[in-house]
């Protein structure tokens, strides 16, 4: 039994976790270790079209979700609790719209902190620590304060491996952010790393080769249009014995010729074919032409890697119909396999919050029961099809499993954005009142 052995009450492991004085070092490729991994993710979401338009759409599907509060059960503290933490949402310095795409950047890093920052609800007040909505002298949030990847310096850890503070290094000052005021979001929790893991992680090798590729297609396509060009020169200045004003003219024409290409700056200074008795001077420019079309097809090189970007985070279907292949039955299920991997972000989402910042607040509000803590919840990510809805409702009544009322109604004109009935109102096919039927 575990009280006979103290050992059972300590930590005898580890994570593993590689860190050495609060620096993470469980990346074990150097282009992506700290601040050179923060800037090659900073490149790949700002310089690529499939990564930035797979943020994009994860961004647009988050955003619109709707976020509510969810009281513990039907009580009155319970409905008091959650009503007070509706009010801190709505009583801070930015909107909830603005926070939610901030904490989306840990898709791009890993991971994204936050300060909390709490003030003293003391009504219309210049000073900032206590300006609210209300004046009750409760403890709310003033602000959910991003603070940047590419500044923090190190982490700190307690005895037991766990995170206990965050030092932010900002030009040449260093803050220490304790665990308490700290709200940290991460993608994927791995051997209690805070940094977490780049939803780009996986993708990485596949845009390295991809950039590198576009621009070597880029290159080939200005030679194949623009030729290549050839200088002939006299074969003195080619010798280890030319003098040193010919080693000059050898690195001018050098850096001349590389430097050849059709643009505003074109055209070129040289010696003529022949001097004036008519004999070859040795100067000679020319291009030569493309021999043919090229033996590997880079489109179709460059497609593969743009797929296998777009298929290390389920998002294929950006890449439908951008060629001959795909279809409906093939979009949908990879639509439905994304919005599924969505769900599993805003879950994570919502327990980070509900653990580091409910939980928190109403520690500085003591007189709300702590057993009855309202929690924040989020909508659906998606609308379901209403053929596909109208289908199943037409089963579910034809055999008697569902029947239609006036909640049912109202989720059905809900789903199809349509207007609520207005029960006061409302008349019914015999032409009888609502209010004479409920007389």
């Amino acid at each position: 039994m575990p009280e006979d052995n103290e050992s059972y009450y300590f930590e005898m492991g580890s994570t593993g976790l590689k860190e050495t004085g609060g620096i993470i070092n469980d990346e074990w490729l150097n282009q992506l270790r700290g601040l050179r991994g923060i800037r090659a993710y900073s490149e790949m979401r700002d310089n690529d079209a499939v990564i930035g338009a797979i943020l994009y759409a994860i961004e647009s599907l988050i955003r619109q979700v709707e976020w509510r509060v969810r009281p513990a059960d039907d009580s009155d503290a319970a409905i008091a609790a959650a009503k007070f933490l509706e009010e801190c949402v709505e009583d801070m310095a930015s909107d909830w719209e603005s926070f939610i795409s901030e904490v989306l950047s840990m898709l791009v890093f890993g991971f994204a902190p936050f300060e909390i920052v709490y003030k003293v609800r003391g009504g219309d007040s210049e000073d900032p620590t206590r300006r609210s909505k209300y004046n009750d002298g409760r403890i709310g949030w003033r602000k959910f304060s991003i603070r940047g990847q590419d500044t923090i310096a190190r982490w700190i850890f307690d005895e037991d491996g766990n995170v206990a503070g965050m030092v932010q290094r900002v030009e040449f000052e260093e803050v220490i952010i304790p665990v308490k005021k700290l709200l940290l979001f991460v993608t994927k929790s791995e051997r209690g790393n805070p940094q977490g893991r780049s939803l780009l992680r996986n993708s990485f090798r596949s845009w390295f080769f991809l950039k590198r590729l576009q621009e070597i297609e880029a290159i080939g396509v200005e030679r194949d249009l623009a030729g290549l060009p050839v200088l002939q020169v006299p074969p003195e200045i080619m010798t280890s014995k030319a003098t040193t004003a010919q080693k000059a003219l050898r690195a001018n024409l050098e850096t001349m010729i590389q430097q050849i290409k059709r643009d505003e700056r074109e055209g070129v200074i040289m010696p003529a074919e022949l001097d004036r008795d008519g004999k070859p001077t040795g100067f000679k420019l020319e291009l030569l032409s493309t021999g043919g079309s090229r033996q590997v097809d880079t489109d179709k090189i460059i497609r593969r890697y743009e797929s296998r970007i777009a298929m290390s985070v389920l998002a294929e279907f950006i890449l439908l119909g951008s060629d001959a292949h795909g279809s409906f039955a093939l979009a949908s299920s990879k639509t439905a396999l994304f919005a599924t991997s969505l769900r599993a972000m805003l879950e994570s989402m919502a327990a980070t919050l509900n653990r580091f910042a409910v939980e928190c607040l109403f520690e500085y509000n003591p007189e709300f029961d702590k057993t009855l803590l309202p929690r924040f919840d989020y909508g659906d990510i998606e609308d379901r099809p209403l053929d596909e809805l109208s289908t199943f409702l037409q089963q579910m009544t034809g055999v008697g499993l569902i029947t239609p009322d006036a909640g049912l109604e109202d989720a059905l004109r809900s789903a199809a954005g349509l207007p609520a009935v207005d029960i006061e109102t409302a008349q019914f096919e015999d032409g009888v009142g609502a209010e004479e039927v409920t007389g």
